[in-house]
């Protein structure tokens, strides 16, 4: 291609699944958070280190292991555990190490996931699974533990994945899992105009705009009890957008539309961030043991 038939700088790098992505923005499709994970790839050129594709403050990669050791040493010893939403399996031989799961369960709707991450699951012995967190492919009452981490926002309802996971859980079982709530709805034209790009972009549904008492609420709703909600947003959207800024500003192979549409979806979530519109929490729960019974009050905390 010569110089004078050379596409614009703003187009370069971007390929038929980032099309599809792009599309997605009008009609989201069946699979909305498959369609962006096949967009942002294995090697995401942001991800805090390789192989995550969670937020993670300065030293990333060290604090998204600390984040996953701490869902993870919530579980019970030795029992049966899913890792729901697994990502590209980096995670898993950290929830092996902690939770010393007689066997682990990696379920992810994104298959090329799976595949993706064939040898960190070989390495923390976990069986792959292709299955949409709320229709989890387990009988009742069969599973000790749950973990999801950074993924619950992508479900197609929270509500349905807490009953699954009250399902399969076996009384005493435990559900440990982080996620992103709202503060409060956005008001200003340009916090719902970052508001829907957010929720277009990474494939959400406007029903997961919840609150932490409201994601709570729903746990309970679903017969879970003694519901902990640990809210973290300081310690990590905060340092993780500074990371994420410091990148951007040195990185320099990315591809000139990527490098632009980052900046964007950045600017778009640091408004989100400081005007308090999100936060980050941990939330813990607990399957009752024997039958009936009412769910106990939630406990809400800061980190």
């Amino acid at each position: 291609m010569t110089a004078g038939t050379a596409r614009p700088a703003w187009t370069m790098g971007w390929t038929g699944q980032h099309l599809r992505h792009a599309a997605g923005l009008v009609r989201q499709g069946r699979n909305p958070a498959a369609r962006v994970y096949e967009s942002i790839g294995s090697g995401f050129f942001l991800a805090p280190a390789p192989g995550w594709l969670n937020l993670g403050p300065d030293e990333a990669e060290d604090a998204c292991r600390r984040l996953v050791t701490t869902l993870a040493s919530a579980l019970p010893a030795g029992g049966v555990v899913v890792d729901v939403g697994n990502g590209l399996g980096t995670q898993d031989p950290l929830i092996a190490q902690a939770a010393r799961p007689a066997r682990l369960v990696a379920a992810n709707i994104t298959e090329w996931q799976l595949t993706a991450g064939r040898d960190r699951l070989r390495e923390a012995a976990a069986a792959p699974v292709a299955a949409d967190a709320t229709r989890l492919p387990f009988a009742a009452a069969t599973v000790d533990g749950i973990i999801s981490v950074e993924a619950a926002f992508h479900f197609r309802s929270r509500k349905a994945f807490f009953e699954e996971c009250h399902r399969v859980l076996r009384p005493g079982g435990v559900l440990s899992i982080s996620d992103i709530a709202i503060q409060r709805w956005p008001v200003t034209p340009g916090e719902l105009l970052s508001g829907l790009t957010q929720l277009r972009v990474f494939g959400l549904r406007r029903t997961m705009a919840m609150t932490a008492g409201q994601i709570a609420a729903a746990a309970r709703a679903a017969g879970l009890t003694e519901v902990e909600v640990t809210l973290c947003g300081d310690r990590v959207i905060g340092p993780a957008l500074r990371l994420i800024g410091a990148r951007l500003k040195g990185v320099t192979a990315a591809p000139a539309g990527h490098h632009a549409a980052a900046w964007l979806l950045l600017r778009q979530v640091d408004l989100l961030w400081r005007r308090r519109i999100i936060d980050y929490l941990l939330l813990r729960a607990i399957r009752p043991r024997g039958t009936g019974g009412n769910a106990s009050p939630e406990t809400e905390s800061g980190c």
